[in-house]
């Protein structure tokens, strides 16, 4: 008899540890509670850049010639991309010849180089007058309607 009973104990002893177990389990694996998750981006201040900067990242500066005068209120770029400080409805042109997205490799201007404004009026481009190819908002995108023409 006493087999009987080391048996049942043993079987017992299985079934504790079993039942433990899976309630160790089920604790460790259940439902979390929900955290609150919260997205913060900061982009930090514009890029310091004589002649404005590109609309996309990582935001380098623009050479001369790309931005027509409309995209400047008395010498002051009013800003691309997530910087942009200008109307709802603003609509400007790019020579976007001088885009490193459209084969550009020629010379940057490095931030903090000073500009070819001069007491708020358009020095004009080093090639002669400006010539916008495409037109687009102050958020970078391409706006559609719009003419190639001089400034």
């Amino acid at each position: 008899m006493r087999s009987l009973r080391f048996t049942r104990s043993s079987g017992l002893m299985r079934s504790a540890m079993f039942s433990a177990a899976a309630l160790a389990l089920v604790l460790l694996l259940g439902p979390a509670p929900r955290a609150q998750a919260q997205i913060s981006v900061q982009i930090g201040p514009p890029p310091v850049c004589p002649y404005g900067y590109f609309s996309y990242p990582p935001y380098n500066c623009a050479p001369w010639g790309y931005y027509g005068p409309e995209w400047f209120s008395n010498g002051i770029f009013l800003g691309a991309g997530p910087w942009f400080h200008g109307g709802p409805h603003f609509h400007g042109y790019v020579n976007n010849y001088y885009d490193p997205h459209h084969g550009y490799h020629g010379p940057m201007p490095h931030r903090g180089e000073h500009d070819h404004w001069n007491n708020g009026h358009w020095q004009g481009h080093p090639h002669g007058a400006f010539h916008g190819n495409e037109m687009r908002d102050g958020r970078g995108h391409v706006v559609q309607g719009g003419h190639p023409h001089g400034h």
